[in-house]
């Protein structure tokens, strides 16, 4: 376990399908494995529950990240690691939460469109394309990518350990781990 542990939100942004859930799922498997405070904020498990009934507007987007934001502030003020995979593709509002927590990383989750399309396990990208989803990002909405990420991680190039390596390495970096705990981590996957 670790001893004192600092709070920090990693907000993986990108399009549907670019690989945050999966990054997420890596980091969070890897942090609690060597004794980290992790919780993971997912957006579409938090629009079923603490935003439901939000639609795909603009407006309604932008308060379903400043829901996200809340707890994720309130989670790393008291010394968690929050890892947030959600979409936000409106630069703003992501500019706006990263002030408000102040611990933040933003991690752009970089797919082409075309590789996010195949990788669609839901269907969804087929459904916006055939016009039964509207205002889907990437097809008939906007994203806007981030300016100046912390990290960038190119799914479609590297493979889900490089991305989440490069994520560890950032929070070592930072002082927000201990280097000394996540040595196997390293040597494990910084070749694959």
């Amino acid at each position: 376990m670790v001893e004192k542990q600092r709070g920090v939100t990693i907000w993986l942004t990108g399009l549907s399908g670019a690989g945050k859930t999966t990054i997420c799922q890596f980091l969070e498997t890897e942090l609690r494995r060597t004794g980290y405070k992790i919780e993971v904020l997912d957006g579409d498990v938090v629009r079923q529950n603490l935003s439901k009934g939000l639609t795909f507007s603009k407006e309604d987007r932008d308060e379903n990240i400043r829901r996200i934001g809340f707890v994720a502030q309130l989670l790393t003020r008291n010394n968690v690691i929050v890892l947030v995979s959600a979409i936000s593709p409106y630069r703003a509002i992501r500019e706006e939460v990263k002030e408000r927590i102040g611990d933040f990383i933003e991690v752009y989750v970089n797919a082409p469109l075309e590789v996010c399309e195949q990788r669609d396990v839901k269907g969804l990208y087929k459904k916006a394309r055939a016009g039964e989803i509207k205002n889907f990002t990437g097809i008939d909405d906007l994203y806007e990518i981030p300016l100046e990420p912390d990290i960038e991680c190119k799914t479609n190039e590297e493979s889900i350990s490089q991305s989440a390596n490069k994520i560890l390495t950032k929070l070592e970096e930072l002082g927000y781990t201990n280097s000394l705990l996540l040595p196997q981590f390293h040597n494990n996957y910084s070749r694959i």
